[in-house]
């Protein structure tokens, strides 16, 4: 059986107001609540700023994944990378396939990796790229070149990078990319005998930070 363990928020105490003159029993119960009050405040501190106090707290995430082989129906055009699988969502979610959407607004740090497989017998490029809310980001486009194929095993290589992206509330981010070939693709491969299957694409999101 698993046990979560939860802080809860102490209240503080209800003084009143104190008398006109000086009385030592209402001296004494505001004392006695003041100490309690600070004790329960004290551990709650304590265990959120301990060694393991990480466990308590609830930043959003999500991890994402594409089970889909992806192809370009013609060079040099942009589509959108697509993902069909959620394995973690809290406060960031997939919507219409490939927006990946923030409920809050702060840093997140963005980590993507892509299966690349090129049947072409030379090398060719791939590029790839972020757009926020439909729009492309200045500086974000990574260049990859995908070898080619040798004897009759595809070329491959799998790609991967990371972004610290500022978002606001309900902004949305997706990956593009085009490639010289339609001979490339972003390639989901079957279990063999000793290993399990590649996913095309993975990607996840992570909040960093509040901005300030």
């Amino acid at each position: 059986m698993s046990v979560q363990q939860k802080l809860s928020t102490p209240n503080p105490p209800n003084l009143g107001y104190a008398p006109e003159d000086y009385e030592r029993r209402n001296f004494n119960e505001s004392n006695g609540s003041l100490n309690i009050y600070f004790k329960k405040l004290t551990a709650v501190l304590g265990s959120l700023f301990g060694s393991k106090g990480s466990r308590y707290i609830n930043a959003p995430y999500g991890a994402f994944q594409s089970t889909a082989t992806q192809t370009a129906a013609a060079v040099n055009t942009a589509y959108a990378m697509t993902f069909n699988t959620t394995d973690y969502s809290n406060g960031i979610s997939v919507v219409s396939n490939s927006r990946i959407t923030v409920t809050d607004s702060g840093i997140y740090n963005f980590q993507w990796s892509g299966q690349f497989d090129n049947s072409n017998s030379q090398d060719d490029d791939v590029r790839v790229w972020i757009k926020v809310n439909g729009t492309n980001l200045t500086g974000s486009t990574g260049f990859v070149g995908i070898p080619q194929k040798h004897g009759s095993t595809n070329g491959h290589t799998i790609v991967s990078w990371n972004y610290f992206l500022s978002l606001n509330a309900n902004d949305y981010i997706e990956l593009w990319w085009e490639t010289d070939s339609t001979t490339v693709t972003i390639k989901s491969y079957s279990a063999g005998t000793n290993y399990p299957s590649t996913a095309s694409l993975i990607a996840t999101m992570q909040f960093v930070s509040n901005t300030l």
